[in-house]
């Protein structure tokens, strides 16, 4: 595999109780070994997580905080979600560590957790927990996909909000406040931004095309549907799933039934520069979702213990 000159970052998985960090080297293949497990606080239900790049902390939200560990779980720092809100409907907070690892970005779906309040996206001091900003979303949502920017820093957001369709913000800190943009979209949900950060893949909400859009206005560079596949678009259905390959390539994921009502997907890989098919391959991927490309050639897949798998062409 050709060494990549946008390095991999750190992946997370919640295996076993343990937030795991881990840090694949050049070349490695495999079942991958943890860099550090850190341990949450007793009774904390780990919703989405984040390690810090020196492997020192690791972050996560509950249904009712974001949270800052060491590594054997002692807290650091802890920022409820206030006010104080019992309700479970399914909503899931999310964090995301900016490159430089100062700021934990964190999407609270406030409405839907019965806080009678908009969602909010909050930018947090990862040292301390204190709030550096925040901005009210014009959003319901079940839940958030955050994307960190390889070059500039910023963010981006996807808000599902279930059968209303979903919503795509961008977002940067500037002078301790939140500058922020709403794509103007409400079906389209965002999959991954390439690692050179030029370009952003999303997939029609009702699974009908995928585009790929330029950063960070969002224009259009094309536009793929069913058919451009080869498969019939009554029966078979882009998957909210895929990602960079490489910079300049693209998985696309597609599903669909056989005559006998048994599901099937398969990986397609494209060049994300002109929407040219290239053809199908093979991921090794227990389901539409157990893919995760890494933007160097590679993809992680799950190995039978939780762990990921990093997987090559070669």
């Amino acid at each position: 595999m050709a060494a990549s000159p946008h390095p991999v970052r750190l992946t997370t998985r919640l295996v076993d109780g343990l937030v795991c960090a881990y840090a694949p080297a050049a070349g490695a293949v495999g079942v991958l070994s943890p860099a550090v497990a850190c341990r949450p606080v007793p009774g904390d239900g780990v919703v989405a997580h984040a390690v810090a790049a020196d492997l020192r902390h690791a972050y996560y939200t509950t249904l009712h905080a974001a949270v800052c560990v060491t590594v054997d779980g002692a807290e650091v720092w802890r920022t409820p979600f206030e006010p104080a809100a019992d309700n479970a409907h399914g909503h899931l907070p999310d964090c995301e560590l900016s490159p430089d690892g100062r700021v934990l970005w964190v999407y609270r779906p406030d409405a839907m957790a019965g806080r009678d309040r908009p969602d909010q996206w909050v930018a947090v001091d990862a040292a301390s927990g204190a709030v550096l900003a925040r901005a009210d979303l014009e959003t319901v949502g079940h839940g958030g996909v955050q994307l960190t920017h390889p070059a500039s820093g910023g963010m981006l957001l996807n808000v599902g909000e279930g059968q209303d369709g979903t919503a795509v913000y961008r977002a940067s800190l500037a002078g301790g406040r939140l500058e922020l943009l709403r794509y103007p979209w409400d079906d389209r949900c965002l999959i991954d931004l390439s690692p050179d950060g030029h370009r952003f893949l999303t997939v029609d909400h009702a699974q009908r095309d995928l585009a790929v859009h330029a950063f960070p206005g969002g224009e259009t560079v094309f536009t793929l549907t069913v058919d451009d596949f080869g498969h019939d678009p009554d029966t078979v259905f882009l998957e909210w799933s895929g990602g960079h390959l490489t910079p300049d390539t693209l998985v696309a994921t597609l599903v669909g039934e056989t005559e006998d009502e048994e599901d099937w997907f398969r990986h397609y890989r494209v060049d994300a520069r002109t929407g040219r098919v290239h053809g199908e391959f093979d991921a090794h991927a227990a389901d539409p979702y157990d893919l995760r490309p890494l933007g160097d050639g590679s993809w992680l897949t799950t190995g039978p213990g939780g762990h990921p798998v990093r997987r090559t062409a070669s």
